[in-house]
Order: C-alpha cells, then structure tokens, then sequence
C-alpha cells in the first residue's frame, strides 16, 4: 500500500448556507467551491445517477495536521432522513477535533445552541496524561467530537 495521508471527509447537510456557518465557527474555512454538477463519469465514480449538489471542501485554519472536510447539500438527488441514531452504527461515526480549550470551545457552541450528548468526559490510558473529550451535534446530527 502507498497511503500517504488524508485528503478529507465527507460530510452532508440538509441547508448548505447553515452548515457553512456552523463549521467555520468551529475554524474551518472554505478553500474550494465544489461545482455544482459534473460529468456522468465523476457521478458514476461516486456511485451517482447525474446530481446536482452544493458544497465546497473546508480546510481548517491552523492545523496541525490538514484537515479537510468535503461539505455537500445535495440537491438533486436528496435524502432527507437524519443522520443515524447512535454511534454504535456501522461506517464512519463521528470525526474527533483536537482543542487546546475544551472549555473555551464549549462555552462558545453552547452560546450558539449547539447540543451536547453530554459533559466532558476523562480517558486514562495507562502511561498517558489523562484526554479529556466530548461529542456534540452539527445542525443536522452528525456526531463530533473535541479531545483536549
């Protein structure tokens, strides 16, 4: 294998615009426009019939490490059920952010309503500092995550 790294992460929304905010609230920044349709080809290679979808890729300001996450309202076609239930689905689950405030950053989506599954919680693996973290929701439910 020549695995080099991550390019990004998907992550659909109902109302692109809303979403937007939400993420570059959490320090995102849009880098690249995704158009809005694309050849039968690149639909196919995504297991598509023709779409039509708005988004852009959102890079983080100031990471350690790049991380982008593919932002997508999909238009047409468009599935409005919410994202699942609970974490113990199969697939990809939530997305962990780093902080170095954990605090600070919850103080902050908690004055903008955002909704958390719960207080923060500690995790000690042995020979390690002790990992503070918590998961929260985006507009539509997905799962996130901060760990200080």
């Amino acid at each position: 294998m020549n695995i080099s790294g991550l390019v990004h992460v998907n992550v659909n929304c109902s109302d692109f615009d809303r979403s937007l905010a939400f993420y570059e609230r959490l320090g995102f920044a849009r880098a690249v426009d995704v158009a809005p349709t694309n050849t039968p080809e690149v639909a196919a290679a995504v297991g598509m019939p023709p779409y039509r979808v708005k988004g852009a890729l959102l890079a983080l300001r100031n990471a350690r490490t790049p991380l982008v996450i593919d932002l997508l309202e999909w238009q047409e076609p468009t599935d409005a059920a919410p994202p699942y239930a609970h974490l113990y689905h199969l697939g990809i689950a939530r997305i962990a952010l780093a902080t170095d405030d954990l605090d600070a950053d919850m103080a902050e989506l908690k004055s903008h309503g955002v909704e958390f599954l719960s207080e923060p919680a500690t995790v000690a693996l042995e020979g390690q500092a002790p990992t503070r973290f918590v998961c929260f929701k985006d507009p539509d439910g997905t799962i996130l995550e901060l760990v200080q």
